[in-house]
């Protein structure tokens, strides 16, 4: 399940990206997919292991081109990254900067390593639908690691933009996920027993899966009215 568009960050193959706070891979995984070189970043080792292993299974599987492709995966902090300026053509940073103390020192690292006239998609909650999710429940996010912020769309632009990108676009995502959360938030975020929420999780696992016309229509429709993300793509401007 992405939630940044590929086609619209520019991602092409042979394209150095840099998926940082990767999570289990899901970004990181696609983009190696089309041709793109991958160093995938998060704080905990078992996301990293995870991926590391994910690679190699899908080198062994035939997935990936063996030996024309580079992909990493790394241990590191997103306040002091461990790569040179301008390392990276294109960089997502998906569902992070809203447990990040220092987001705008995240974000100006993020631009360093990003080339002059590179991409970048960053994704967090959006507004609304997180709102009505820490209304509902405050085991939803008063949690160690968890979110302890709620973005406006202009104000997540606004500090974007003060460590020298520019807005190219933006979107929503995820629009079937909202309700799913406003629903955990109400019978209890840990609670997988409850009825509705079990079928609710086939509904949207089989969304994720194989796709249905019913549920693609349904998010396509649902995503621009209360996607549980907003996605904001994002250019360096390259040297006059």
């Amino acid at each position: 399940m992405l939630t940044a568009n590929y086609d619209q960050l520019g991602l092409g193959r042979g394209d150095r990206l840099l998926d940082l706070g990767c999570g289990f891979g899901r970004h990181a995984f696609e983009a190696a997919r089309r041709g793109a070189d991958v160093v995938a970043l998060d704080a905990g080792r078992d996301e990293v292991e995870g991926v590391k292993a994910m690679f190699a299974a899908m080198v062994a599987a035939g997935e990936l081109e063996s030996g024309t492709l580079h992909t990493a995966a790394v241990q590191g902090d997103a306040l002091h990254l461990p790569f040179p300026d301008g390392t990276f053509d294109r960089v997502i940073c998906s569902e992070v900067l809203e447990h990040i103390p220092d987001d705008v020192g995240a974000m100006r690292e993020l631009t360093r390593v990003l080339r002059p006239g590179g991409t970048m998609a960053v994704t967090v909650p959006r507004f609304g639908p997180e709102l009505v999710n820490w209304a509902l429940s405050d085991a939803y996010h008063n949690v160690p690691g968890g979110h302890i912020r709620i973005y406006r769309r202009s104000v997540l632009s606004e500090r974007l933009g003060s460590v020298g990108l520019q807005v190219t676009g933006h979107h929503y995502a995820h629009g079937l996920h909202s309700p799913y959360w406003w629903l955990k938030c109400l019978v209890g975020t840990t609670n997988e027993k409850n009825w509705f929420v079990r079928h609710y999780h086939r509904l949207l696992v089989w969304d994720i899966m194989k796709a249905p016309r019913t549920t693609r229509y349904a998010e396509r429709v649902l995503a621009p009215l209360m996607g549980k993300s907003i996605v904001v793509y994002l250019a360096k401007p390259a040297p006059s």
